[in-house]
């Protein structure tokens, strides 16, 4: 970040204005907080519950720059934004190869709850589904129940940087409705794809989707992947920087579900949504970005977030592929003013 630091020195303090990037993130949240197409999730009773007018935006550099517009701060469940992070402990405490035995990384082109196995390999498609992340749940490491979940939440405690905790309401909620995934857990049981305690590998599952974030920590947590696994604001390690290009892949390739084509198409940039309304970006090496709003398409993605995401590749030229703009006038644009 050498030189963002020579161009912040040379700011005069008395000069020092909003740079056009806060500016932007101010007016894409003026100009989509009264779209109200979409619907707020419903088949967990207690997300029908939310507001359908939240809407935040957060982006955190990787130097901690902050830049955050709306309601940042109002806390939802984290859901299947979860399934990154799972994967990558899952990843360090097994290693790959190991992994690639229990789950793939191929898109489905399905819906994100969808009942079906690869029929070859009879694994999951991959861990960003429900069938998937099931999965990679299920190895996380522990002699019970309690110490399986403790490890977690030190885990997500390393990315956000501070404490996380649990709605139980929520938690009971995915319990008692979630059927799909006991189906799932009972036919990869089959296939030898989970062990024999199912009950406590879905608990795990519902209790990692009910952790309790706002869009600032999924900005930070975006902003630790951007950041080749450290987090940018405490300075500790969240996950091993050999793992990165593996989560970022398979954000990549399947982290908006049966969108995923048409978003590695017009955004250009690995991310993952979260049927509460949350949707995070990460611009590799250089910034993290989270959209919280619950209103969602028929897909499960956040309509204004997908909508806030297409106009920041495109303004920006953040696509992995656009040979526009690239990463040295993008920083250099972050460094062009302070948020206070």
């Amino acid at each position: 970040m050498a030189n963002g630091d020579n161009l912040e020195a040379e700011i005069n303090p008395s000069e020092v204005v909003a740079s056009p990037f806060e500016s932007f993130l101010n007016d894409l949240h003026l100009k989509y907080k009264s779209l109200g197409d979409g619907k707020v999730a419903t088949y967990i009773p207690e997300l029908a519950k939310v507001n359908p007018d939240l809407f935040s935006i957060c982006a955190i550099a990787v130097d901690g720059r902050v830049f955050e517009v709306g309601d940042y701060d109002r806390l939802f469940t984290i859901q299947s934004i979860s399934k990154v992070f799972v994967y990558g402990m899952a990843l360090e405490e097994h290693g790959r190869d190991y992994v690639l035995t229990k789950v793939g990384v191929e898109p489905t082109g399905e819906a994100f709850n969808s009942i079906i196995l690869d029929e070859r390999s009879k694994r999951p498609y991959n861990p960003m589904v429900n069938a998937g992340a099931n999965a990679t749940t299920s190895l996380i490491k522990g002699a019970g129940p309690t110490e399986r979940l403790n490890r977690m939440l030190d885990m997500f405690r390393r990315y956000i940087g501070h404490d996380v905790f649990i709605d139980i309401s929520v938690f009971m909620s995915e319990r008692t409705t979630g059927h799909r995934n006991w189906a799932m857990a009972h036919l990869m049981l089959n296939f030898g794809m989970i062990d024999e305690k199912i009950d406590e590998a879905i608990d795990l599952y519902f209790q990692q989707c009910s952790l309790m974030v706002n869009c600032h920590d999924l900005a930070v947590m975006a902003s630790t992947l951007a950041n080749n696994g450290v987090n940018p604001i405490t300075g500790e390690r969240a996950v091993d920087s050999s793992y990165i290009k593996d989560i970022l892949s398979v954000m990549y390739t399947c982290g908006m579900y049966n969108f995923a084509g048409e978003w590695a198409y017009t955004v250009g940039l690995p991310a993952k949504s979260g049927i509460s309304g949350g949707i995070i970006v990460v611009v590799p090496n250089q910034i993290g970005i989270a959209v919280f709003s619950p209103l969602l398409d028929d897909r499960g993605n956040s309509v204004r977030g997908v909508k806030v995401c297409e106009e920041l590749s495109r303004n920006f030229g953040l696509h992995t592929f656009d040979s526009g703009m690239g990463s040295s006038k993008f920083m250099e644009m972050l460094y062009r003013g302070h948020i206070q």
